[in-house]
């Protein structure tokens, strides 16, 4: 008997019956990642999965079925690209291109990156400081799609930030850089409801601090309380464990996962333990890995089948610098993680890079359950 956690409202559609996805990171999130990650999904679970961040801009003119962010196989289901965005033709352009070329069942808007190049355009979190364009900015794409939008958010910044002032970060995250206001929170959803978004994701940090602090979850929970839509939360989950409270804790309809989900892409299999499901197909009468050595032993495992896809779907200096930031990425909660990124480093070719992580792995190898590197 599968739990009844999450989901009390439907994501994308009906068939989605799995509470825990992976999150959209640029780098991370590609074909190759996604597959192996699906290796762990248990039998006959759904969830949604996500692409690298997409630039509306460049989406156009791209070939999608040679550009590396948007390589995908072609049995991937469930497939929700998100995109940077703030005008109506390369939205409309892009999403178009997206869902009747490419096969998107949804939309997913960035209105969470603080990173300098999308505050520079007004991309990304941005838009959280004028709620009125950034309502303009859903609708236009709800307009234009056939597929459910959705929104990915930031803790909101205080009002009286308009998006045109929005050209460095200091202005976004100044002088706020340790409040939230959920007030402003609340109304800015109200817009994007009534623009027409299908389902909101809330990352409850500030744009001041990245990944750093801790998430308030309080704010997921308060969110969950104020919105009829569909809420997925994200932020501070490295295990399984972390998955549920989430879910218990907020009352969110579905948990995300980042970059401790791509350390750990088993966690999908030991989630779906807790929730009931049955083992991934290959895997039958196994259970997920547990403890730090079977998780280190699994980390090695996964890494060989991430060099595999990568070398399969990637030219080969692309698959290695993609296998490389994977490994600098997740090396924090693996025991002799910098040794791991040194070897990773000398290999000439993929072909050295399989045998020196073989021989890397051949010793017992801890896999640590947190890092202090917040989600």
């Amino acid at each position: 008997m599968q739990k009844r956690v999450g989901l009390e409202r439907p994501i994308l559609n009906s068939d989605i019956n799995f509470p825990l996805c992976l999150a959209p990171m640029v780098g991370l999130s590609h074909v190759a990642l996604r597959l192996v990650v699906r290796e762990y999904m248990p039998a006959n679970a759904k969830t949604i999965w996500p692409t690298e961040m997409l630039n509306s801009r460049r989406i156009p003119g791209e070939d999608l079925t040679t550009t590396p962010e948007t390589l995908r196989e072609t049995f991937e289901t469930e497939l929700v690209p998100q995109i940077l965005g703030n005008e109506e033709k390369p939205i409309s352009d892009s999403v178009k291109k997206l869902i009747h070329e490419w096969g998107a069942e949804g939309i997913d808007i960035n209105m969470g990156c603080p990173v300098q190049k999308a505050l520079k355009h007004n991309y990304g979190v941005a838009l959280m400081g004028d709620p009125d364009y950034a309502a303009r900015v859903v609708e236009m794409t709800v307009k234009n799609s056939t597929v459910p939008v959705s929104v990915k958010l930031r803790a909101a910044p205080q009002p009286g930030k308009k998006v045109e002032t929005l050209t460095d970060a200091s202005e976004i995250i100044s002088p706020y850089a340790n409040e939230s206001d959920f007030s402003y929170l609340h109304n800015f959803v109200k817009g994007i409801e009534n623009a027409g978004a299908s389902w909101l994701c809330l990352h409850p940090r500030t744009a001041a601090q990245k990944r750093r602090g801790f998430a308030d979850w309080s704010q997921i929970r308060n969110l969950r309380e104020v919105t009829s839509l569909p809420l997925i939360g994200n932020g501070d989950i490295q295990t399984a464990e972390d998955a549920m409270n989430m879910l218990t804790e907020t009352g969110c309809d579905m948990a995300m996962a980042g970059r401790a989900l791509a350390a750990r892409p088993w966690m999908m299999w030991q989630f779906g333990e807790m929730m009931g499901f049955e083992p991934p197909q290959g895997r039958e009468g196994q259970r997920a890995p547990q403890g730090p050595r079977e998780e280190g032993a699994e980390y090695g495992r996964a890494l060989l089948q991430l060099i595999e896809y990568c070398g399969r779907y990637f030219r080969e200096d692309l698959a290695m610098r993609k296998i490389r930031f994977y490994v600098r990425t997740t090396e924090v909660w693996l025991d002799f993680g910098q040794s791991l990124v040194g070897i990773c480093a000398k290999a000439k070719n993929l072909q050295e890079l399989q045998v020196l992580v073989k021989e890397f792995f051949e010793a017992p190898i801890e896999m640590c359950s947190h890092t202090e590197l917040r989600q």
